[in-house]
Order: C-alpha cells, then structure tokens, then sequence
C-alpha cells in the first residue's frame, strides 16, 4: 500500500474541521450531499478514502475552494 493509513485520518480531520467550521452537522453535509449520514462519519474518521471527485463535492457542498482543503490537508500531513 503507497498510502498509509494515518493520512486518510489526516484528509476525514480536515474536511471535519471544515464542516465545523461551517456550523454543519455530519446530518447536514450528508443531506447536502444526498448521501447517508454515515458516509460523513466514516471518511471523516478515516475509515473510507473518498475519490478526487467526491472531494470535489463536498467542497462544492462546504462552500470552500478545493485548494484551500488540499492546502490544510499537505500542511498537516507535512508534520
């Protein structure tokens, strides 16, 4: 596997930390994106990898440029 584990935590803490920002509740993203509640929770725990696309979505749906996750998520797998 060329991609551990522990950085698909890093992108599911981001993108939380994206929606809280946004006073969002997993409830809500999922409803904005027309998925289940739980695959907020799962992607967000870092459990399931979401494709550039489905990022691209939930960027869509944060109302966040997608460089400004892709920015966050370097920064911190970085350290």
């Amino acid at each position: 596997m060329w991609i551990h584990p522990d950085e698909h935590k890093v992108v599911g803490e981001v993108l939380a930390d994206f929606r809280k920002q946004r006073g969002l509740r997993q409830q809500d993203l999922a409803g904005l994106l027309g998925k289940p509640q739980s695959f907020v929770s799962s992607y967000e725990a870092g459990q399931r990898r979401i494709d550039i696309l489905e990022l691209l979505r939930i960027a869509s749906a944060l109302g966040t440029a997608p460089n400004e996750i892709f920015t966050e998520i370097i920064h911190r797998a970085s350290h």
